[in-house]
């Protein structure tokens, strides 16, 4: 069996095993759809925060949300602050309603972990997280912007910042790739790569030509929360195979001593040190890597 197969066996046990498939899921008068968005507006929440988190169209999410309302579990008002936007609110018996779909859930869960021994539990809820961090990586996107745009300054200015905190002697912020510095999209000159997921911004990357067939990567950057996925990894690939396509053959970079996370990378990754290439104080260490 190929590797979409099993994907896709495993996803049919699991929908059938959790009892997904059912229009009473847990037991209750709804489908996991309705039962979801309850758990999802909690205290409150933005109706179009609603769409963007759970992937829904819009005419789709709009139904759920009038069934709960007849239902009444649900309240939809307009924004206290912006009469565009809409917020989703429960109600005292949607409150309830989710006290006890919370309850059912735990339950549910407890009696498929009981007849497993404590390292049985322990190795399946590892296997969750692992899969859970590969699914997350696997849904980030990675696109090249133009690096005046307002998110490629965005993960620029989280970039500076960080560095600011870790660096002993601090960050200036003016040696970062200037607005129109790379030469635009498609440009032979270098690329700034950002990463997404769920639409927002990520990590971000820069490879910039040094020469006819050289290039610098700087920048590379992943936010903290997606840390752990090997992001990292990932982007310093998409910026190695964007330059490769522009006929660079020769890749260097430079960090500083306390990024050991990010040297451990490029050891990993196939770079090897090489004497310093610039006057950057905070390039302590020169790599090179052959594309």
């Amino acid at each position: 069996m190929d590797q979409v197969e099993l994907v896709r066996d495993f996803n049919r046990y699991y929908t059938r095993r959790l009892g997904i498939l059912t229009d009473r899921y847990l037991g209750q008068g709804r489908t996991l759809s309705e039962a979801r968005l309850l758990f999802e507006i909690g205290a409150g929440a933005n109706v179009g925060d609603l769409r963007a988190r759970l992937g829904l169209d819009s005419g789709y999410l709009s139904r759920l949300l009038r069934a709960l309302e007849r239902q009444g579990l649900v309240r939809v008002r307009a924004h206290p602050s912006d009469g565009r936007a809409r917020v989703a609110e429960l109600t005292e018996a949607g409150a309830r309603e989710r006290a006890d779909l919370d309850a059912r859930s735990r339950a549910g869960i407890s009696a498929l972990l009981d007849p497993l021994t404590a390292e049985q539990r322990s190795r399946l809820v590892a296997a969750q997280g692992e899969v859970r961090r590969l699914l997350r990586l696997a849904a980030v996107t990675v696109e090249a912007v133009d690096d005046g745009s307002d998110v490629a300054r965005q993960c620029l200015r989280a970039y500076a910042d960080e560095l600011a905190v870790r660096f002993p002697e601090g960050y200036d912020d003016a040696v970062l790739v200037r607005a129109g510095e790379l030469g635009g999209l498609g440009s032979d000159a270098g690329a700034l790569l950002v990463a997404h997921e769920e639409g927002q911004p990520v990590g971000c990357g820069v490879w910039q030509r040094l020469g006819p067939d050289v290039a610098e990567i700087r920048h590379l950057w992943v936010g903290a929360g997606a840390r752990g996925l090997g992001l990292g990894r990932r982007l310093l690939g998409a910026l190695e195979a964007d330059a490769a396509a522009h006929g660079i053959t020769v890749v260097r970079l430079g960090t500083h001593r306390v990024l050991t996370e990010a040297i451990a990378l490029y050891r990993s990754s196939g770079y090897q040190e090489i004497a310093p290439y610039d006057a950057s104080p905070y390039n302590q260490l020169a790599f090179e890597k052959p594309l």
